[in-house]
């Protein structure tokens, strides 16, 4: 499934139990981190039992199948077997995550209340120290070092254990939204609101929408957003693409959109400002060597994923073109695989796509910031020429960059966005295609 996984979630079995099957054949999909896979068969046999149901969530390295293999299967150079094998979801590289569900059902749950704190990054009796395990767990659960300093520890001197952990989130992570509680009385506290929902259609959240869901809120919790808009003049790419588009087509065999376009002067300007290229890690800043673009798309469901242009500064336009028409195809088709999502250092968002004016896009994390790009209009604008001042139609578009205030300021913000618009403005209208 790729090295970073470490679950997957069974979609439906396409092989029941009892049936055959020939090598190669598509036994289950499996949804993994957007992106849905077919799992075939390893060896021609029969299906014996299924240990998960569709919609079960499947740690790796977890057997989820028994085969009946009825050819010769090569182990390793001196043996063969014909036997039952188990067939388990694997993936690079990557431990076992600990499974919750085997956990003791009839432990007693701890009470939660939100606890008072001296410092945003422990509790007030001075148990802010976390194991590298504790810190390893809260980090593939997107938990915080201020929301792991508000659980009920039961270790020793008062130091949080694993199973802690654990309990706490099967419990919901009561903590993940609160907020420290200060000790003035005059002090903001957090209401006990009831909300009163009403009455309408109830539409379950499909799998894609509850990840995008949770990634949006963590992104939104984790990073101050901060959101700077210029406008760029982008007449002359705009001239430019409309009278090279059906050439370029007839030459490369590759339909000319803006995004190709778009992506090589965000790489530029990137190039130029490469802080804005990077993600946070603890208290320390990882500037990325490489240039990955990632272009959020829509998909047919409606749900959003973000397939990546990879080394977008190393790439002429045709490479761009070719790049962008192919990621765009598959997701269309729903057939995104692992690598094509994976690895982006810098989003952009096109919302003119949809007529949006402009946007205040929400950053993808880890990376620090995302561009969003609003729909191109016609606009009488005053322009300067030799003559004077003028009035002439001009195709305006605004830029508005989200950053995360936490590693980037107002200036390489304000700076970078500037750029990226210089560079749309600046296009050359003679470019040879």
């Amino acid at each position: 499934m790729g090295e970073s996984i470490t679950e997957g979630t069974i979609i439906n079995w396409l092989v029941n139990e009892g049936d055959s099957f020939d090598e190669g054949d598509i036994l289950l999909e499996v949804a993994t981190d957007k992106v849905d896979n077919e799992v075939p068969a390893p060896a021609s046999g029969t299906l014996v039992k299924t240990l998960f149901a569709p919609k079960d969530v499947v740690p790796v390295g977890e057997v989820i199948a028994i085969l009946e293999v009825s050819e010769e299967k090569k182990l390793n150079s001196n043996s063969n077997l014909k036997s039952k094998e188990n067939f388990t979801l694997s993936a690079v590289e990557v431990p076992q995550k600990e499974k919750l569900r085997n956990k003791n059902k009839n432990q007693s749950a701890p009470q939660y209340s939100v606890p008072s704190f001296s410092s945003p990054l422990g509790k007030t009796d001075g148990a802010s120290f976390f194991s590298p395990l504790i810190i390893s767990i809260a980090k593939e659960h997107h938990i915080s070092f201020e929301e792991l300093a508000r659980i009920p520890a039961t270790g020793n001197e008062g130091r949080l254990r694993k199973s802690d952990l654990f309990r706490y989130i099967e419990d919901g992570r009561p903590y993940k939204f609160a907020q420290p509680v200060q000790q003035d009385s005059t002090a903001y506290r957090i209401p006990q609101l009831s909300f009163d929902k009403g009455k309408g259609k109830i539409i379950e959240m499909d799998r894609m929408r509850q990840m995008i869901a949770d990634h949006m809120v963590y992104s939104k919790h984790t990073s101050p957003h901060v959101t700077a808009y210029v406008e760029a003049d982008m007449t002359n790419m705009v001239n430019w693409r409309n009278a090279n588009k059906k050439a370029f087509q007839e030459k490369y065999g590759e339909r000319l959109t803006f995004t190709p376009l778009f992506v090589e002067a965000v790489a530029k300007a990137i190039k130029d400002f490469p802080n804005i290229n990077a993600s946070v890690d603890g208290n320390n800043i990882i500037v990325k060597e490489d240039i990955n673009i990632g272009m959020a798309t829509a998909l047919p469901s409606g749900n959003l994923i973000v397939p990546v242009v990879k080394n977008a500064d190393t790439k002429d336009l045709k490479v761009l073109a070719s790049n962008v028409n192919e990621l765009a195809a598959k997701a269309r088709d729903n057939k995104l695989g692992g690598d094509d999502i994976k690895g982006s250092t810098f989003t952009i968002s096109n919302v003119g796509t949809f007529g949006s004016v402009m946007g205040t896009p929400i950053i993808n994390q880890p990376e620090v910031a995302i561009l969003a790009l609003g729909i191109i209009k016609k606009r009488p604008e005053v322009i300067e020429t030799e003559s004077g001042d003028e009035i002439a139609i001009r195709s305006m578009m605004y830029l508005s960059l989200s950053f995360d205030h936490r590693v980037v300021d107002g200036f390489l913000g304000g700076s970078f966005v500037r750029r990226v618009a210089d560079y749309f403005e600046q296009f050359d209208i003679n470019r040879d295609i």
